[in-house]
Formats: structure tokens, sequence, C-alpha cells
């Protein structure tokens, strides 16, 4: 598969392949780790391998030093209902510990831009943790908006099953 040339010199981007899903899966397990949340990581090689590749559900770009995977990042289409056409949404972005300030985050954002921008998407939107005050600071410098009067809401286990019987089939 082609790699994507960014400017700094031996670092590339490309696409992620099957064969790449036990490292996504370590990239992941890293995020998790760096999140203080890795309790809740249950993906595994298999289900990526379904959700990722089978079944298309999300795309993962991997960036490179040298050949060797330093970074990554998932993400997938949204829809905006106001704009009435698809977008971007950034699910994950990781950059591993000891590869950080040398613009290897700005260029995977880049590109994912230029993705977006190629499918004629007018938005690429993603969530940061509020304590994470490094990336905060890292996309506002990039030209990204904060958007504080939006609350994240979700759903999930023993709240998204209790959600679902309010529906009979």
């Amino acid at each position: 598969m082609n790699s994507i040339q960014t400017p700094i010199q031996g670092f590339v981007i490309r696409y992620a392949e099957k064969s790449d899903a036990k490292l996504i899966l370590e990239f992941i397990t890293r995020l998790a780790i760096y999140e203080h949340m890795e309790n809740q990581v249950t993906a595994t090689e298999d289900k990526l391998i379904q959700s990722l590749f089978d079944d298309k559900r999300a795309e993962v770009i991997i960036g490179e030093e040298n050949g060797v995977p330093v970074c990554f990042a998932l993400f997938y289409h949204n829809y905006s209902t106001f704009l009435g056409k698809a977008n971007l949404f950034l699910e994950d972005l990781y950059v591993n510990e000891d590869k950080r300030g040398l613009g290897y985050g700005k260029m995977m954002l880049s590109c994912l831009a230029n993705i977006a921008v190629e499918r004629n998407c007018s938005r690429l939107d993603w969530w940061c943790l509020d304590w994470n005050q490094p990336s905060i600071e890292f996309y506002k410098s990039l030209g990204a908006n904060h958007l504080k009067e939006w609350n994240i809401f979700r759903a999930q286990h023993e709240g998204l099953a209790s959600l679902a019987k309010h529906i009979k089939k």
C-alpha cells in the first residue's frame, strides 16, 4: 500500500491493513494506559479484524518513523444533519511517549484533514479528556475550536440495555 509522504524526514503515514490488528491493539492499550482506562479495554485482535477490516466500521492510519510504527489514528464517518453531509470523527490518536514533540501528531491530524477534504467533508471532530491539558493546548495551537457548549452523553452497559427495553419487538 502506498505511503503518504510528510515533510518530516523519515516519517510516513499509511493505511492499516488486516495484518496490523495486533499493532492497533497495542496502540489502543497504550492509549488506555495513558488515559488511566486500561481496565475498560475489551478489544481483541479478532474484534478489530471483524469491525475494522471485514465490516469496515472505521479506518486506521499508522505513522511510521523509518519503517517503525510510532503512532496511530482511528477514525470513521459521522453525519451532520445541519450540513446534510458526512464528516470525519477521530476516535483515537496516540503517539508513543518517546516520539511526542516531533510533529508526528500534527502530521497525523493533517493527514486526517486531507482525507476529510478529499471526501468532501466539512469537519473533523474529536473528543479530548478535560484533564488532558497538553493535548488541549496542542489542539488549540493547530486552530481547533474547543466546543465548551456541548456535553457528551453516553448510554452503555446496563443503561443501554435498559434504554433499549422501551421499544418492544
